[in-house]
């Protein structure tokens, strides 16, 4: 477990949890410049970042975190495309976040845990809701053109509580080794279209980038090669109705199943996600 706790003079908070939501925006847009652009296919380098919460502290760490900490990232170059409460897990916070490439992740996140004084100011507080936040995987698009979509005016603005109906589900398979281009093609051409009929969008194909970590105080998986989707639904019911309906097909049930399972390492994890009121992921 490697929380980040470096050491800085104490600093008060800018403002307290219960502030009001405009002295909240201001204190972490102080330092943004303009909203960053709108972009077709975001960031070359993703991280999927999955926090356990000590219990009774999960939305704690998401007001804290929707106040404080999406501007103030945005404004050093970093790409926070969503955050999620996992339906099944209640001490799990899950969020992504995007990089143009390596250098410039070294770059942001040294300025962002380093110089920031909006992290500075907070980070004791975000700290104390987290139990482990060692579960981080560093991906790259699977394909030209299949990384997330981003664009900031989808996100609600400082102060928003309302979360979206929208319900995400993201599947992680794993392999033995480097995921082989085989499987990509694979499931762009059979799985995908399959999903997709059957009520899924699907939003990111995304793999296990190889990168020699560039920001070595905040740990990457090292030992998996993953292949990860995203998947967004109107809402839960959404959802369910595309299982029912995956269950009867007939080439997914005789064929394509177990192509896919004779592939992988260990059965997919299944992460069933909520996007939070500020999800720009929504």
């Amino acid at each position: 477990m490697s929380i980040i706790r470096f050491a800085f003079p104490a600093l008060a908070l800018a403002a307290g949890l219960g502030a009001a939501p405009q002295a909240l925006a201001a204190s972490a847009s102080a330092s943004t410049s303009a909203a960053p652009p709108a972009s077709a296919n975001c960031c070359a380098i993703v991280e999927l970042r999955r926090y356990v919460t000590y219990p009774g502290t999960r939305d704690t760490l998401v007001r804290l975190f929707e106040d404080r900490f999406i501007e103030s990232q945005e404004a050093l170059g970093i790409r926070v495309i969503a955050q999620f409460r996992d339906l099944n897990e209640p001490d799990h916070f899950t969020w992504v976040r995007g990089f143009s490439d390596m250098e410039a992740r070294r770059k942001a996140l040294t300025d962002f845990y380093l110089g920031s004084p909006v992290w500075q100011a907070n980070r004791n507080a975000a700290n104390a809701t987290l139990y482990d936040n060692d579960d981080v995987l560093l991906l790259h698009p699977a394909a030209p053109g299949s990384g997330f979509a981003y664009d900031p005016a989808r996100r609600a603005p400082p102060g928003a509580t309302a979360a979206p109906d929208s319900f995400v589900v993201a599947q992680v398979y794993s392999f033995a080794q480097p995921v082989a281009a085989e499987f990509t093609e694979f499931f762009d051409r059979e799985l995908m279209p399959l999903f997709e009929r059957h009520g899924a969008q699907v939003l990111a194909r995304l793999v296990t980038d190889k990168s020699r970590n560039t920001f070595e105080r905040l740990p990457v998986r090292e030992d998996v090669n993953v292949y990860v989707w995203f998947a967004r639904f109107a809402n839960r019911a959404a959802y369910d109705s595309y299982r029912a309906q995956l269950g009867e097909d007939t080439r997914w049930r005789g064929e394509l199943f177990a192509r896919l399972r004779k592939q992988l390492q260990r059965p997919p994890e299944v992460l069933m996600l909520t996007p939070t009121a500020r999800s720009q992921l929504r």
